[in-house]
């Protein structure tokens, strides 16, 4: 299916949804729940118009391997590293 395909399906599907939600506003009047579908349906519209203006995400890489690995050490870090650190909610070192 390509993207204007897609989006012309959408909109056969918004059709159908908005005059679906109207039967039902129609059988059972303006009830909460009908009218909070009736404002579901108000926001997918504000969407589905708002997708229409982005362009089409670009194709993943298919370079025939998969992500990237990053390998973490096992090894103890740098105590260097954590020289006047604090543990969160342990409080202070006793400093010397």
């Amino acid at each position: 299916m390509t993207v204007t395909s897609e989006m012309a399906a959408l909109h056969r599907a918004m059709g159908e949804l908005r005059q679906r939600v109207g039967e039902l506003r129609s059988r059972y009047g303006d009830v909460p729940p009908v009218r909070r579908l009736v404002n579901d349906v108000e926001r997918l519209d504000i969407d589905v118009a708002d997708l229409g203006g982005l362009p089409t995400a670009p194709a993943p890489r298919t370079e025939g391997k998969g992500p990237e690995i990053v390998h973490v050490p096992d090894t103890p870090y740098d105590p260097k590293l954590w020289h006047d650190a604090d543990d969160e909610g342990v409080g202070g070192y006793h400093r010397e």
